[in-house]
């Protein structure tokens, strides 16, 4: 037996009534956060760009924060690359990237065409981030630092895994797909910081759907695709770099949406930036700061993390997103960051700017680059006459079970982001509907409140 038939074997027995109610809640708070920021992306340019370019024509599926619908595949697309578009989306530590974006929007997809009950929808959802994330396990963090975009290179197993699941596909159908999907894989890390990082997203969610589909046709492709010679094990990792053992060693046991676990970001930017934001807006917190008296500010993460961090004269918004630097002024003057601090011209935002000269990015002295506890950070802020704070936080908050963002917070997310698509009163009822859908009897109603009524996201935007 190939891994790929043993992950598959292990896909089609996951049932929902086998799921422990913890990986439910945790499985419904990651779809309301999803259904949210990706309402909040679908005005950005690249989801907008990427639908207009697709000019399909009418379809099936809902494009979401509008009236438009698209064939499965094209709204797959569309709707991934809105919600990664604000890279506000779920971490999984397990994964090195984002868990639920390359799934839902292909789940939504063929749910909607099979009007599928909630129950169903979750069981499919929680085997998709149980596949992605088993096989990072086996990967990481070579996989990571290599170069590979994780959302997106293993995120397409977990929407194929997902999709089959929700088809309904046996365990050879499901096999197929998932080697099909390995040869759908792809996303580097070079494109960080530009729209083409929330393509990698809906592209890997229209592959895993397409995979699923050619699968039940009876497409075929080699089930060994994992740890063939010129598998994807080898050839995106290289020997010695990953292992197979850990992909299917314990699965389910507990789940990994479980522990472990989700990480739900507070914060609208790379999570990698998150801990040194969070020591920022704690030293803020504790300390009467005037930003005229600071004259560097140290700000220590771990290497794996500051590779793509350190951006010191972001050229763009979503530049902006990758900058420590940047976060770190806004946090410090602010005190909290927010959508509009990554809109239009707001990185060029004089004050910030020169803040940031002051800001100095580093690794952490004491955080070995092999070492896996790499989720904290430390910031120093030195004034002009000498005297120097610091705080050292070991993850950011949200950043696991251990520390979740409260539900309160949760919450406000999804209404803040829901509300630049919807009217308040339909935020509201949105907001229900995701919180009990295991609950739902019909995948169509629950897309019914995402729908934005014809002409209303152009009268909100202005």
């Amino acid at each position: 037996m190939t891994i790929i038939d043993g992950i598959a074997e292990r896909i089609v027995a996951i049932a929902y009534d086998d799921l422990p109610p913890v990986a439910v809640e945790w499985a419904k708070m990651a779809i309301l956060d999803t259904v949210g920021v990706t309402l909040a992306g679908a005005g950005e340019p690249c989801a907008q760009i990427v639908e207009r370019v697709l000019a399909g024509g009418a379809g099936e599926c809902l494009i979401f924060g509008s009236d438009r619908r698209a064939a499965p595949l094209d709204a797959a697309l569309v709707n991934g690359t809105a919600a990664h578009a604000l890279d506000f989306d779920d971490v999984s530590n397990s994964l090195g990237g984002h868990p639920s974006a390359p799934i839902l929007p292909a789940l939504f997809a063929i749910g909607e065409i099979l009007d599928c009950d909630g129950r169903a929808f979750i069981t499919a959802y929680v085997a998709g981030f149980e596949t992605e994330t088993r096989i990072a396990r086996g990967v990481h963090f070579h996989h990571y630092e290599k170069g590979w975009h994780p959302t997106a290179t293993l995120g397409v197993f977990g929407a194929a895994a997902a999709c089959c699941h929700l088809l309904g596909l046996d365990r050879k159908r499901t096999a197929q797909a998932l080697a099909i999907a390995a040869s759908l894989a792809s996303g580097i890390k070079a494109n960080f910081g530009t729209m083409t990082k929330p393509l990698h997203v809906g592209h890997t969610a229209r592959n895993g759907l397409f995979a699923a589909q050619l699968a039940r046709e009876g497409f075929t492709a080699n089930p060994a695709a994992l740890e063939h010679s010129q598998g994807f094990l080898l050839v995106f990792n290289g020997a010695g770099n990953f292992d197979a053992e850990a992909i299917l060693k314990n699965w389910g046991q507990p789940y990994d949406i479980v522990r472990p676990g989700l990480a739900v970001k507070q914060h609208p930017c790379c999570g990698s930036t998150h801990p040194a934001i969070d020591a920022m807006l704690l030293l803020r917190g504790e300390h009467d700061i005037t930003p005229e008296r600071v004259v560097r500010i140290d700000s220590w993460t771990h290497p794996r993390r500051l590779a793509h961090t350190d951006r010191p004269d972001p050229q763009s918004g979503l530049d902006a997103k990758f900058s420590v630097q940047y976060c770190l002024a806004r946090a410090l003057l602010g005190g909290r960051i927010v959508l509009e601090d990554f809109e239009g011209e707001a990185f060029c935002e004089p004050t910030a700017r020169a803040l940031m000269r002051h800001i100095h990015a580093a690794p952490h002295p004491e955080m070995s680059a092999a070492s896996d506890e790499h989720l904290g950070a430390e910031v120093r802020i030195t004034f002009d006459d000498g005297r120097t704070i610091a705080r050292r936080v070991g993850s950011a908050l949200g950043r696991g079970p251990d520390n979740p963002l409260p539900t309160d917070a949760l919450t406000g997310k999804f209404a803040n982001c829901a509300a630049r698509a919807l009217p308040p009163a339909q935020v509201a009822q949105l907001q229900q509907r995701l919180l009990s859908l295991d609950r739902a009897s019909s995948l169509r109603d629950v897309l019914a409140a995402i729908a934005t009524p014809s002409g209303a996201r152009e009268r909100r935007m202005g």
